[in-house]
């Protein structure tokens, strides 16, 4: 059963600055006369939208800025109202849309948490069946008695969010908010969402964050200029509207020639797509290069590798580790596979021909692509190995915490 419709939603805004008493009253005398200003002064945010959402399931939302992702929630929280066609929901709806949403200044943040129960049409035994929960995931507890005006912004997004998710709402709508945490905030705030869709609640996720939306929701719609122009696996979705930015051109159209070696063609893909340069970070990339070898040469050698933009080499293949024989005279496409071990970043693709003695062909440059995601708070690492890693106590020790016989952290 669906938890979310819209039906031929339109939204329709008034540009203009705000006005005083006297000046809105010319402004409408002047309308009535010159209807063709108003015309000019509206501005749709929303146009002949329609989709729904089912129970339990998590739906992003990506597009640019203006596309109308935020105008989608803030109709789905209540904050306005359709000008066209019919917005519905079934349930209690949760909305973080802005860091402190709903949040009374002057109450204290235990106050808080009992007013946005209260919204969301909870009793007070609810409310106090999921406060242990909320403050523990806020980690705001010192605080607790304190008017939410004095909190930093990072307590009012962890104490924020808390509510929100914790609250059992049956619909969880969720905006950028999350870029202002830290990781591991970022982290427990996935993993709450994630279990909300394992619970049966409904998810509706807004982020630039691409790669957090494709692992939270399997489904996304793409927004343009106020309307849907895509919907689909997000995966598909978000590998789609990259492109769409992009002027392409990871192969390189014109040839390479060195000695007796011509290189016609060299192309990036990965996943199920064709050659792009616009790649997910979770994807393996495929490298193909077509050439042609004029002569026998003996010993002739051919070597692929990888770079970041700041020119350090992450990959160098060379053709003979493979233990394959010589290579003669003829056409050839070579295909080297990268399983997804790069970080997010824009990577160049080198090429390399010759003999123990003799050089025929560099070109460090011969392709490019660029792997879209989420570093997860490690920008600076080429690779991401994700090699096993495990710390144990020595000899059946209590140590920091960890426990005498699992070997497991303790909890406090």
């Amino acid at each position: 059963m669906d938890r979310i419709q819209f039906d031929r939603v339109g939204k329709k805004y008034l540009l203009g600055e705000r006005m005083n008493a006297r000046e809105a009253m010319t402004a409408a005398a002047r309308s009535l006369v010159r209807r063709a200003d108003r015309r000019e002064r509206e501005l749709w945010s929303l146009r002949d939208v329609s989709f729904t959402v089912g129970d339990g399931e998590a739906v992003g939302i990506v597009g640019r800025n203006g596309a109308g992702k935020s105008t989608i929630l803030k109709l789905l929280s209540g904050i306005t109202s359709p000008t066209q066609g019919v917005v519905r929901t079934r349930g209690r709806v949760a909305a973080l849309l802005e860091v402190g949403t709903g949040f009374h200044q002057e109450l204290t943040g235990r106050e808080n948490i009992y007013l946005n129960g209260a919204i969301l049409g909870m009793s007070r035994r609810q409310i106090e069946r999921a406060f242990d929960g909320i403050v523990d995931f806020s980690g705001v507890e010192r605080f607790l008695d304190t008017p939410v005006k004095r909190y930093s912004s990072g307590m009012y997004l962890r104490l924020a969010f808390a509510v929100a998710a914790h609250l059992e709402p049956d619909i969880l709508v969720v905006d950028e908010i999350l870029a202002v945490g830290d990781a591991e905030f970022q982290h427990k705030c996935l993993g709450r969402m994630e279990e909300a869709g394992r619970e049966g609640r409904t998810v509706v996720f807004v982020s630039h964050d691409l790669d957090t939306l494709t692992r939270l929701c399997p489904r996304a719609l793409w927004m343009e200029s106020g309307r849907i122009r895509a919907s689909g696996a997000s995966r598909d979705i978000v590998r789609d509207y990259l492109g769409s930015s992009r002027a392409g051109g990871a192969p390189r159209s014109e040839a390479f020639h060195g000695g007796p070696v011509t290189v016609t063609g060299v192309r990036a893909a990965g996943g199920p797509v064709g050659p792009s340069d616009v790649l997910l970070r979770d994807d393996p990339v495929t490298i193909e290069v077509d050439f042609e070898l004029s002569d026998d040469v003996p010993g002739m050698d051919l070597a692929i590798y990888v770079s970041t933009s700041s020119g350090m080499r992450v990959l160098d293949q060379m053709f003979s580790d493979t233990g394959h024989p010589r290579l003669p005279a003829g056409r050839y496409q070579a295909r080297l596979e990268v399983p997804p071990v790069l970080n997010v970043g824009d990577f160049t693709v080198g090429l390399w021909f010759g003999t123990a003695h003799t050089q025929f062909l560099d070109e460090p440059v011969a392709a490019s692509f660029t792997l879209h995601g989420s570093d997860r708070g490690r920008p600076d690492r080429a690779v991401v190995l994700e090699l096993p890693f495990s710390v144990n106590p020595r000899d059946g020790e209590l140590v920091d915490g960890f426990s005498r016989a699992s070997g497991r952290v303790r909890s406090h």
